[in-house]
C-alpha cells in the first residue's frame, strides 16, 4: 500500500510538472508573438496544437490523480500527453529542417497577417513595414537554434516526463 501511495504521488508530481511545462512553453511562444512582435508562420502555429490538446489532458490527469481515480486513468492520460509531445517534436524537426534547408518546406506558409491596419491611409505603410512570416527562414536564433529547434528540445523533455509518469510504477 505504501508503494502504491508513493507511485500515486510520483504520477501527480509528473503530471504537474509536464502540465506546467507545456503551459510555460506555449506561453513563451505566445509572449514572443504578442509582446515581442514575432508573427508565427503556419508551421509555428501547427507546433502549438499538441500543447493546446495536451494542457487540458494534463489538467485532467492531475485531477484524476488527486481524486485517486484508478491509476490506469492517470497513466493513460499521461501516455496520451507523451504521444502528443512526440508529435510536436516531429513537427518541430520538420520545421527546423526546412529552416536549415535540409528539405523543402511547405509550398505555402500563409497565415493571417496580424497588425495590418484597416485604415486605407495606413495600409500602404503597413505593407512596407510588415513582412509575412516564412516557414523556411528562422525569425530568431538563440544559441544557434530557432524557435522550432527549441520546441523540439522542449517537446522531447516534456514527452519523457509524461511517458515516465505513464510507465507503471
Amino acid at each position: 500500500m505504501i508503494e502504491a501511495s508513493a507511485a500515486t504521488r510520483q504520477q501527480l508530481l509528473l503530471a504537474l510538472v509536464v502540465t506546467l511545462g507545456m503551459a510555460a512553453t506555449v506561453g513563451g511562444a505566445l509572449g514572443f508573438e504578442h509582446i515581442g512582435g514575432y508573427i508565427p508562420c503556419a508551421l509555428c502555429l501547427m507546433q502549438r496544437d499538441p500543447y493546446y490538446y495536451g494542457i487540458p489532458l494534463g489538467l485532467v490527469a492531475i485531477v484524476a490523480s488527486v481524486l485517486k481515480l484508478p491509476a490506469w486513468t492517470t497513466r493513460a492520460l499521461l501516455g496520451t500527453v507523451g504521444v502528443l509531445m512526440l508529435v510536436g517534436a516531429g513537427i518541430g524537426v520538420y520545421h527546423a529542417g526546412a529552416e536549415w534547408h535540409f528539405w523543402e518546406g511547405p509550398s505555402t506558409c500563409a497565415t493571417t497577417a496580424q497588425g495590418i491596419s484597416s485604415n486605407v491611409g495606413d495600409l500602404l505603410g503597413d505593407l512596407d513595414a510588415k513582412h509575412a512570416p516564412s516557414c523556411t527562414d528562422a525569425a530568431l536564433r538563440v544559441l544557434g537554434l530557432s524557435f522550432a529547434g527549441w520546441n523540439v528540445i522542449a517537446s522531447l523533455i516534456l514527452a519523457a516526463i509524461a511517458l515516465r509518469g505513464a510507465a507503471k510504477a
